[in-house]
C-alpha cells in the first residue's frame, strides 16, 4: 500500500510566532508555505495583518498572499481550490509544503469537507428570496417543517440566510436536511488523500500579553493608521469581512471622528485578547485531538506539552 503524502501545518494563537519558526522549518526542510490566514489574501492589507514582509518571502516562497483587491469577497471555496492547487504546484516540484495559518474555516478546510457542492438554480433562489421580502420568514419555515417530517436539525429558523439556504437545499436536491447533514459529514476534505500533521503554538499568558501590545505598537508605528486611510479609498467598507477585521475596524471608527487617537492602541489590544480567547476556544473544539502541542514560555522558551499523534517532524 503506498503511503499517503505527507502535508505539514503549522497553526497558533495571534501573535505567538507563527511566521518565525515557518520561515526557520520551512528552510531546513526545503519546503514552500501556504498561507491558512483570510485576510493575508488581501492586496494591501499589509501592516494590520503582520503579513509576511517582501524579505521574509524572499527567504522562502509564499502561496495564496496578495490574491484579491480588499473590496472583494473571498470565501472558503474559493480558498480550497486554490490551496490545492498550490500544494499540487508545490509537489510536482519536490518540495515539502507547509501551511501557516490560523483562520479557523481554512485552517478546517484541511481536515473536514466545507462544501457540500449543492448546485441552486439561480430562479429558484430569487423565488425564495422573493418569497421571503413579499410572505415573510414564517412562510419560508412552515414550508421547511413540510419537506422535513424528521426535524429541521440545527437550523436556525431566525436566521433569514440560514433558512433560505436551507430551503434552496431542500428543493433543489428533493431531500431532507438530515438526509443532506449525514451525506456532509460523509465527504471526504479536499486533503484526504495527504497525512496531515498538525503543530499548534501556544504561549504562556504573560508572553502573550507581551507579544500583543509589542506588535500592536509596532504596527501602529509602521503606520497602520496611513494604511487603512489609504484603503479606505480603494473601497475597504466594501467588504464587511476585510473592514471588519481586527486593526482595520478601530481605525476606521477613528477616521470617522467616533474615537480618539490616544485611545486606539488600547482598543486594538483588548479586541485582540477577546480574538485570541475565542481562537483558544476553536482550537479545543474544532482541531484534531491528536496533534503537537508546542508552548511557548515567559523567557521564549520552547516545551512539548503534548505527545505527537505522528512522528514529531513538524514545525
Amino acid at each position: 500500500m503506498t503511503a499517503r503524502p505527507i502535508l505539514h501545518v503549522l497553526t497558533g494563537l495571534t501573535a505567538s510566532g507563527k511566521t518565525a519558526r515557518a520561515l526557520d522549518w520551512a528552510e531546513q526542510h526545503d519546503a514552500e508555505i501556504v498561507s491558512c490566514d483570510s485576510l493575508l489574501v488581501y492586496r494591501g492589507m499589509d501592516i494590520g495583518t503582520a503579513k509576511p514582509t517582501a524579505a521574509e518571502r524572499a527567504r522562502v516562497p509564499h502561496h495564496l498572499i496578495d490574491m484579491v483587491e480588499p473590496r472583494e469577497r473571498y470565501d472558503v471555496q474559493r480558498y480550497v481550490a486554490a490551496a490545492r492547487a498550490a500544494v499540487d504546484d508545490i509537489r510536482r516540484r519536490g518540495r515539502a509544503v507547509l501551511v501557516v495559518g490560523g483562520s479557523g474555516f481554512y485552517l478546517r478546510s484541511f481536515f473536514a469537507p466545507m462544501s457540500d457542492e449543492i448546485e441552486v438554480d439561480p430562479a429558484l433562489r430569487e423565488q425564495i428570496e422573493a418569497r421571503l421580502v413579499g410572505e415573510g420568514l414564517e412562510a419560508l419555515v412552515a414550508e421547511l417543517r413540510t419537506l422535513n417530517p424528521d426535524g429541521l436539525g440545527t437550523l436556525d429558523t431566525q436566521n433569514p440566510r440560514r433558512v433560505v439556504r436551507a430551503l434552496e437545499r431542500c428543493r433543489a436536491t428533493g431531500r431532507t436536511l438530515v438526509d443532506l447533514a449525514a451525506a456532509f459529514r460523509e465527504k471526504p476534505s479536499a486533503f484526504a488523500d495527504f497525512e496531515l500533521r498538525l503543530t499548534r503554538l501556544d504561549s504562556e499568558p504573560a508572553e502573550l500579553e507581551r507579544r500583543i501590545v509589542q506588535r500592536v505598537r509596532a504596527m501602529l508605528a509602521a503606520g497602520l493608521v496611513d494604511e487603512v486611510r489609504r484603503l479606505d479609498t480603494l473601497g475597504l467598507r466594501e467588504n464587511a469581512s476585510a473592514a471588519g477585521a481586527i486593526g482595520y475596524r478601530e481605525v476606521l471608527v477613528l477616521l470617522d471622528g467616533k474615537k480618539p487617537l490616544v485611545a486606539l492602541e488600547g482598543e486594538i489590544v483588548r479586541n485582540t485578547r477577546a480574538l485570541v480567547k475565542k481562537q483558544r476556544t476553536w482550537f479545543r473544539t474544532q482541531l484534531p485531538t491528536l496533534h503537537r502541542v508546542i508552548r511557548i514560555g515567559q523567557a521564549g522558551e520552547l516545551f512539548d506539552e503534548r505527545e505527537p499523534a505522528t512522528p514529531a517532524t513538524g514545525p
